[in-house]
């Protein structure tokens, strides 16, 4: 017996699953793999994941790709400002992949159509599609996200970001009354959208939590034998170190938070793990006490041998996931209140919600100095497993295991 068809657009390869975006979408991939004949198209905006393509086969029933040139495609986002769209979808935009979607839909009767991220709609907003059950993930309002950054920029900068901000958010909000779903990471990031719509499309909207993959972030698997950092303690932060909020945290961490541990732990390190690192991140490792470790293959041992982990995030949006991680290996974790958002872990001795730079150095120190032992992996197995995060899924496309497809 045959699957249901389902097409499934992503604007990034969900494989592997080693970056916050990536997490999810091959998380949810896997999850709708069980349940349809899933045909799957994205882009690959990273020339290293190329590699992954026959393993990401694995979790499709057709793979259909395409390597994104970010020149080129930065030079597409600029004609937005003659078309007057945001300049996320001309970025986004590329007629083979308009094609196989089209001749798809068509080829295999596609009637459920799920697209992760807001960029990816633009393929599936014609009359073809009008009759499909289409659900969007638009994982956080990137809208939002823009609007964030013109508030810490200045000049064309501010301009440009401001733009983006104010016609994206158009864009979502149109997305959001043609499709029959709109899914954001979490409760909160949901009713920031839900309170922009009309009312007759708010119950469109919806919360699906991310979740962690409790069997791989397992502390009692052994992992990694040798020190990483020999003969010292190590606050550890993970992720994309291109991504400019994780680059604008660890900046303000190392100027306003780590002087003061180092001062009260003249021992300590700081080790920054995550691809991609910006020049900025780089030039942090003039100060001996930093390690930029650049790609890792397994990030579990930077979190597991770290005796703290931070997320001193100040633009963020939906859920971290690498507080998830950190959380599901039994390690402490000192975040911001946006760090946090969207996990809501009751503050105790091994979980730090601070926001002023003084008392954040002051969490880490007494961390540092402390033996007491972190409980925090239980509040992951009770609320952030992915099999309890995407169930609401089944209800949303309409699970039909029995249904023989044309």
């Amino acid at each position: 017996m045959s699957k249901e068809p389902l097409l499934f657009l992503c604007h990034r390869i969900p494989f592997p699953p080693n970056k916050g975006d990536k997490i999810r979408s091959f998380n949810i991939l896997k999850m709708l793999n069980e349940h349809f004949d899933v045909y799957l198209g994205c882009f690959v905006d990273d020339p290293y994941d190329e590699r992954y393509i026959g393993e990401l086969k694995k979790y499709c029933k057709e793979l259909f790709y395409l390597n994104q040139n970010k020149t080129l495609a930065k030079l597409k986002g600029l004609s937005a400002f003659l078309s007057g769209k945001a300049i996320t979808l001309p970025y986004y935009f590329d007629r083979k992949m308009a094609n196989w979607v089209s001749e798809t839909a068509e080829r295999k009767a596609i009637a459920k159509v799920f697209i992760y991220s807001s960029s990816m709609a633009q393929y599936c907003q014609g009359d073809a599609f009008n009759q499909c059950h289409r659900v969007i993930d638009f994982v956080d309002v990137d809208s939002d996200k823009w609007r964030q950054y013109a508030e810490k920029k200045s000049g064309i900068s501010k301009f440009v970001f401001n733009r983006e901000y104010k016609k994206l958010a158009e864009y979502e909000d149109l997305v959001c009354q043609q499709f029959d779903i709109s899914l954001f990471v979490s409760p909160d990031e949901a009713d920031l959208f839900k309170n922009r719509q009309p009312k007759e499309h708010q119950d469109k909207v919806s919360g699906l939590l991310n979740g962690v993959d409790v069997k791989f972030f397992d502390p009692d698997v052994e992992y990694h034998q040798e020190p990483l950092v020999p003969n010292s303690p190590f606050i550890s932060f993970t992720g994309a170190m291109d991504y400019w909020a994780n680059v604008d945290a660890v900046l303000w961490f190392v100027e306003h938070v780590w002087p003061d541990i180092k001062r009260k732990v003249p021992e300590v390190k700081f080790v920054v793990a995550g691809g991609n690192p910006s020049k900025e991140i780089l030039a942090l490792k003039k100060d001996s006490a930093i390690v930029v470790t650049g790609r890792v293959n397994d990030m579990r041992p930077f979190i597991e041998q770290a005796t703290c982990v931070v997320a001193p995030l100040r633009i963020a949006r939906g859920i971290q996931n690498k507080v998830l991680e950190a959380m599901a290996l039994n390690k402490p974790v000192v975040c911001t209140s946006m760090a946090m958002e969207g996990i809501n872990a009751p503050e105790n001795h091994s979980v730090r919600v601070e926001d002023n730079a003084a008392v954040y150095a002051n969490a880490c120190v007494e961390l540092l100095n402390s033996d007491i032992p972190a409980n925090n992996r239980q509040w992951i197995l009770d609320n952030f497993t992915w099999e309890s995060t995407l169930a609401p899924l089944q209800e949303l496309l309409e699970f039909n295991e029995n249904r023989e497809a044309n």
